[in-house]
């Protein structure tokens, strides 16, 4: 079963952090495609919400047979909430890197603060990237009412999203959670729930990855995905995957 690796990225603004990852896989002979996400690599005034998102990413797969979607941080969330619509095994299998989804309850922390936290620590990965740091640093030192106002409030929506994902309604064969042990953004612990709620699954953790091992562990993860994509081809073809 020949398959295609859409990978959906997490809360950035640039896709160019995967190059070395996605160079890998393809030197491999993993045909790969990267989506890129509206409000984030692509412009968008929008105010998107989650069942935006997912209805975005149905639109992405259209035509895509046995697609294995990759998704990470933000990514793993649309995902997530895209199968727990009702579009079960919708794909020959799912990665979940570092994958957003696990509601935590913030406390007394307001909602201005936790926005901010939360886009401050899913940028803070590309300050190690040389062409993206004096960006990045720009961006966390900005003042929060000064983003933009469309994706402030986005991601607001996906933050709240978390509440409402049911992950006991994703049912999807071939789900392989992948986390990074030094993991800041989504703890190591989110990843574990995450395993445990989803059925079937399967968890792999790796020493040292952040929560954006295609910058720091680019090779080892290209590794690890390829050795996930070798099993899942390996099993009989599926019928009305991605569909």
């Amino acid at each position: 079963m020949k398959t295609t690796l859409v990978i959906a990225h997490g809360w950035a603004y640039s896709i160019k952090p995967w190059t070395k990852t996605v160079a890998d896989l393809r030197a491999r002979g993993i045909e790969v495609k990267q989506l890129q996400v509206p409000g984030l690599t692509t412009p968008s005034s929008e105010v998107w919400t989650i069942d935006g998102y997912t209805a975005w990413l149905a639109q992405q797969l259209q035509g895509i047979e046995n697609p294995i979607v990759l998704g990470h941080s933000n990514g793993g969330r649309i995902a997530l909430n895209y199968l727990a619509q009702g579009h079960d095994n919708a794909f020959a299998g799912l990665i979940l890197l570092n994958a957003a989804g696990v509601y935590e309850n913030p406390g007394a922390v307001s909602l201005k603060r936790r926005v901010f936290r939360a886009a401050a620590k899913a940028l803070s990965p590309l300050k190690h990237v040389p062409y993206l740091k004096k960006t990045v640093y720009r961006l966390l030192k900005s003042d929060y009412n000064r983003a933009p106002e469309n994706m402030k409030k986005t991601l607001h929506n996906m933050l709240e999203s978390d509440k409402a994902l049911d992950l006991s309604r994703v049912h999807q064969d071939n789900i392989f959670v992948v986390w990074g042990e030094d993991d800041k953004v989504t703890p190591l612990g989110m990843g574990k729930k995450m395993h445990q709620q989803l059925a079937g699954s399967q968890m792999s953790t790796f020493a040292g990855w952040p929560h954006a091992p295609y910058i720091t562990h680019p090779e080892q993860l290209a590794e690890e995905i390829a050795r996930i994509v070798q099993q899942i081809e390996a099993q009989p073809s599926r019928e009305g995957a991605g569909r």
